[in-house]
């Protein structure tokens, strides 16, 4: 930790600037709008609460257990003006999920909306610690004092006021939020961001993309995604308004566009597919639309096309940026005339890395590949986080020394990346994971991916290796987003583009592909569909023998 200084700049620090310039311009859309004074006013008391309800011995974390919600955005305001960095806890998750996050984040307070009370049950069973729990939404906290007497409970009632706020002494380089991510052991690692690493991000694409006042943002992340703290910073940082759309707006995604007067489109891909077939991408459907950006998944081409047509008006940036590497750190603007030849595989470059950020292609062995080899994705810079909670050898294996390369760590990505040539973009090529062996071949399923996609015409595309052996897997099965589709004819034509090992032995169609919680494709779930009709057949095999 360096020494603190009250002239350090902070992640709320640009919001309340924000709120001197413009306190009666909207600062958040939730259905309905709060100003920047509004949403201040009741930032402050969250926040004041906190300092006087905790001992400086606590860990300087608060959880934001609200979702969609303006205490949600308060919340995340009120944690880090208190000097806490927040842990953001998602009431669509399992709760057992959110209880092991609240563990394991040791945070000792809580800011919890109205309909995230209905989870407190679940949520504090076999909590021993005695937590401080604001509910800013709620009068009357008497029976939910009785209900959880071990933990302090205080309503809108009880917390303090706004005026009784201090600014609080905070390095930059301490945590602004600490988010919990899958981990391959199963249990979710918590990555942790600091203020400058989210700073560097801000002051960036704040330059890169000329953010102002005007500007309406759309919100369709949920806090637990890393790629919310863009809309959230970015908005206040620059005087904007941040919209959040509810689940059911999100269902209509279109829709949502133009009733919220939106600037400024943020979604994964998979959105944009979703919203393709709804009948959501037709000519000229969103002219405000000044800035388009995808993020979280490789980008088809195709969708870029159809987005281009829908958005005529709109700049368009496909970025990158796993969250260990804050929100993203690497950015390709499409050009209608050069882009298409700049493609791989039917996606999108990732473009390059922002500035003061370094990235490397390695091998296996950490040294540079030559010029225009695959290889694995290192970054480092001031985003780079500042590792895992309390997992020190997980941090050690991520984050690495390069050979040749004295005074930095870099991030291992785990993704496959090349350069066409000098001048060239950086290309996703899959995840190293993607990477398999058929039959003794290396196979890439993004390449399969690839030539189905291309030959289906199809956007929503997902090829596994299986079933999966000791050795690799014996084929490869397809599922396709679609309800009716000749796979036939389809399996015909791959057998013209692809050596006989990476033919699908099978295609699956699904109408809806399932999400997981950050809206992207959930591989996983299709996995356990290819196990559960495994299980079927076998049981139907016996049955049909006995």
């Amino acid at each position: 930790m360096t020494e603190t200084t009250q002239s350090e700049f902070l992640l709320w620090t640009g919001f309340i600037g924000s709120c001197e310039r413009f306190p009666e311009r909207p600062a958040v859309d939730v259905g309905q709008e709060l100003t920047y004074q509004e949403l201040a006013q009741r930032a402050k008391r969250i926040a004041a609460t906190i300092q006087t309800g905790l001992t400086t011995r606590e860990v300087p974390l608060t959880a934001v257990f609200a979702y969609r919600s303006a205490t949600a955005y308060a919340g995340v305001l009120g944690t880090l003006m208190a000097g806490h960095g927040y842990v953001p806890l998602n009431r669509t998750f399992p709760v057992e999920r959110t209880r092991l996050m609240l563990e394991r984040s040791r945070c000792r307070s809580i800011v919890v909306d109205a309909g995230s009370e209905a989870q407190l049950e679940g949520l504090l069973a076999g909590v021993e610690a005695s937590l401080l729990l604001l509910c800013p939404d709620r009068l009357d906290v008497s029976e939910l004092g009785k209900k959880f007497p071990r933990h302090r409970i205080l309503g809108a009632n009880d917390l303090c006021r706004a005026e009784q706020w201090r600014a609080p002494n905070v390095a930059s380089n301490s945590i602004a939020y600490l988010l919990f991510t899958s981990g391959s052991t199963g249990q979710p690692k918590g990555v942790m961001v600091s203020h400058a690493n989210v700073l560097h991000y801000v002051d960036y694409v704040t330059k890169r993309y000329g953010f102002t006042s005007d500007d309406r943002m759309s919100q369709t992340f949920d806090l637990t995604f890393d790629l919310s703290a863009h809309d959230m910073f970015v908005a206040w940082h620059n005087g904007a308004c941040i919209c959040c759309p509810t689940q059911k707006q999100l269902i209509k995604p279109g829709a949502f566009v133009n009733d919220a007067r939106l600037t400024v489109w943020f979604s994964v891909p998979s959105t944009a597919v979703f919203m393709r077939r709804l009948g959501g991408l037709k000519p000229s459907m969103y002219p405000q639309l000044r800035l388009s950006l995808f993020c979280g998944e490789a980008l088809p081409t195709e969708i870029i096309r159809q987005w281009r047509l829908a958005a005529p008006n709109s700049v368009i940036e496909n970025i990158y940026g796993p969250t260990e590497l804050t929100i993203a750190c690497t950015a390709y603007r499409w050009d209608d005339t050069n882009s298409p030849a700049e493609c791989d595989q039917g996606l999108v470059p990732i473009g390059e890395p922002f500035d003061d950020m370094d990235a490397l292609i390695v091998n296996e062995e950490l040294h540079e590949v030559e010029p225009g080899a695959a290889g694995e994705l290192l970054m480092t810079g001031p985003q780079l986080c500042l590792g895992y909670w309390h997992d020190e050898e997980r941090t050690r294996r991520a984050f690495v020394a390069v050979p040749g390369k004295t005074g930095a760590y870099y991030y291992r990505t785990g993704d496959r990346v090349r350069r066409r040539g000098e001048g060239r973009p950086l290309v996703y090529l899959g995840r190293l994971d993607s990477q398999i062996k058929v039959l003794g071949h290396r196979v890439e399923l993004g390449e399969v991916e690839s030539a189905v996609r291309d030959a289906s015409r199809l956007d929503g595309v997902v090829a596994l290796g299986w079933p999966m052996t000791a050795s690799g897997a014996d084929a490869i099965e397809v599922f396709l987003q679609t309800e009716k589709f000749d796979t036939k004819e389809l399996l015909e034509a791959l057998r013209t583009r692809l050596p006989l090992y990476m033919v699908p032995r099978n295609i699956r169609l699904l109408r809806q592909f399932p999400l997981n919680t950050n809206g992207k494709y959930d591989r996983k779930a299709l996995q356990m569909i290819l196990e559960n009709s495994s299980t079927t057949s076998a049981s139907s095999s016996n049955a049909n023998s006995s």
